[in-house]
């Protein structure tokens, strides 16, 4: 069985990114999350944040269900 990206609803805070990109890797979501922060401090802010709000448009959501 193959493995898709989604955005997780079950360990969400903004949009799931986080937290679909744990579950696709196994990794535990506050791993991830630290990481982006990480990443997001220490690039200035935009690179981060640009990625985020790209990812959270891109990647579906698991149930289907669309950001608005």
């Amino acid at each position: 069985m193959q493995k898709k990206l989604y955005r997780s609803e079950e360990q969400r805070m903004l949009a799931g990114v986080c937290g679909g990109l744990a579950e696709y890797f196994d990794l535990d979501v506050t791993i991830v999350r630290l990481a982006l922060a990480f990443i997001i401090f220490f690039t200035g802010i935009f690179p981060g944040l640009i990625f985020y709000i790209l990812a959270a448009v891109i990647i579906p959501a698991k149930s289907g269900r669309r950001l608005d």
